[in-house]
């Protein structure tokens, strides 16, 4: 069982040697892509090679980035983490972004996954509750020069309308149920990737029909919660 908060085998950085003219980090990434990801069962081309060409140390806090490319998720402060390599593989691979989607994500994080998104989409519209993360993310972001990702300080359970529909959605956060808001704004036939549930929690990978959502895939993990849920307004 992959969760998305389980530490699992050694970090690389160790035991990956540098070579002459060679950052150890991208040698250290590339270690990560074929040993977590194409050794598992990722193989998507285009994920892989996004997961190659963004340097995931540059998304954490100095003191984590010896750990940055091991098979374990890292804390990003305020209680909140960057999800493990293949747990990002997975999802955006599940996603199936092409590049003329333009996605949401629900959760910025450090900014890592909207990067990685933001290789394979025309436009990626992310939104993060925690504003000093929401700042850091857009600063990373804009340094490594992710122009088509937009990063939003905002409650994600109500979605990022005034762009919306979206032909994916990624959430990378749980709820305890899939926000109707978020299904309003995807597109018939879109894909979403979300977490849901509280302890026992499962990815889920759905298509929005005509009717609802229908499950493709699931996986279980361990997120952290999604806050912000608007309370139900009383009956009058």
């Amino acid at each position: 069982m992959w969760l998305a908060a389980l530490v699992v085998g050694a970090a690389c950085g160790s035991g990956v040697a540098q070579q002459p003219g060679t950052d150890f980090r991208d040698a250290a990434r590339s270690r990560m892509v074929d040993d977590q990801l194409r050794a598992r069962d990722i193989t998507d081309a285009r994920v892989l090679d996004a997961m190659r060409k963004v340097p995931r140390h540059v998304f954490v806090p100095e003191p984590q980035r010896a750990l940055a490319y091991g098979d374990h998720p890292l804390p990003i402060g305020y209680d909140q983490t960057i999800s493990q390599p293949y747990i990002v593989a997975f999802m955006t691979q599940g996603l199936k972004v092409e590049p003329s989607h333009r996605v949401l994500e629900i959760g910025t994080g450090s900014g890592y996954q909207a990067a990685v998104l933001g290789l394979l989409a025309k436009e990626v519209y992310t939104i993060e509750i925690i504003e000093p993360l929401a700042s850091r993310a857009r600063a990373t972001l804009a340094e490594q020069g992710h122009k088509n990702v937009h990063v939003r300080h905002g409650n994600g359970y109500l979605g990022w309308p005034e762009h919306a529909p979206y032909d994916r959605i990624m959430v990378t956060a749980a709820p305890d149920e899939v926000p109707p808001s978020l299904v309003e704004q995807l597109t018939v036939g879109g894909l979403m990737a979300i977490p849901v549930g509280t302890f026992d929690q499962e990815l889920r990978i759905m298509r929005r029909t005509a009717t609802g959502l229908e499950t493709l895939e699931t996986l279980p993990v361990r997120f952290v919660p999604m806050t912000g849920k608007p309370k139900p307004v009383p009956a009058q």
